[in-house]
């Protein structure tokens, strides 16, 4: 269950059935109220100086991360300067809003879900940046990443949970380091490479583990510039480990 603020300061629930603590990638499914009315087709929500449009009925999961509100806002001031974005795992855009209001001059959303796409532009058009100055592609971001010709100067990655179950965990850690090994073909010398995992069996060890075995079959030399975890309001026990589940880490990549 979450609770949202929207722009008339009503509050809004609905339940989140799936037992999987951070899985982002199941299929749509319209939510149940728990209290209150129907909510509108499109709730809006402020989040450190953005307005974000959340389809709570039909989005995935809750309808919006809130978990990565603090790390959006601190992508704004790595994205200062920089002139190509590719936010990857896109959703509904709130890495490529914050990176273009941040600085980045172009900035391309690319997620598999076509829908979602069409929140994030309206997202753009939400906090007053021109749609098309920036890029939409809906399609497979391994796909995306080898393919693509002009190097980024900053590569987000905020993929869905890559481990459902501990015994998933290997292939986990084999999918992120193939993903990272094509975000560092992608990334220009000193580029900035913002990256979580939001598996909770994968420790923030075992996810650097699969970052520093990319980089070491790319020779690709990293500097850690920041490491964060989940907000104060998603607390976790210290009996129950996998309660940190999010891991959020800065990158830049040397020259």
């Amino acid at each position: 269950m979450i609770a949202v603020a929207t722009e008339g300061d009503e509050e809004i629930g609905r339940s989140d059935e799936e037992d999987e603590l951070s899985d982002r990638d199941s299929p749509p499914a319209r939510g149940r109220p728990l209290w209150g009315t129907e909510p509108p087709v499109e709730v809006i929500v402020r989040e450190q100086g953005m307005r974000i449009a959340v389809d709570l009925r039909a989005g995935q999961k809750t309808g919006y991360f809130l978990d990565q509100r603090e790390n959006r806002f601190a992508l704004r001031r790595f994205a200062r300067g920089r002139s190509r974005a590719a936010n990857c795992f896109a959703y509904s855009g709130g890495f490529s809003v914050s990176a273009a209001l941040g600085g980045a001059r172009e900035v391309i959303a690319v997620d598999r879900d076509g829908g979602a796409l069409q929140l994030a532009r309206r997202n753009f058009e939400l906090n007053g940046i021109d749609p098309a100055a920036h890029g939409f592609v809906a399609g497979d971001v391994l796909e995306f990443l080898r393919g693509e010709k002009k190097p980024f100067d900053l590569i987000v990655l905020d993929p869905p949970a890559f481990a459902k179950s501990q015994k998933a965990v290997p292939a986990a850690l084999d999918g992120y380091a193939s993903l990272h090994r094509a975000a560092f073909h992608a990334l220009a010398p000193g580029g900035i490479l913002a990256t979580a995992s939001c598996s909770a069996r994968v420790s923030a060890e075992q996810f650097v583990g699969a970052i520093r075995e990319a980089a070491s079959k790319t020779h690709t030399d990293l500097q850690l510039l920041e490491e964060k975890r989940q907000p104060p309001d998603h607390p976790a026990l210290l009996s129950f480990p996998e309660g940190k589940y999010l891991k959020f880490f800065v990158f830049r990549k040397g020259g």
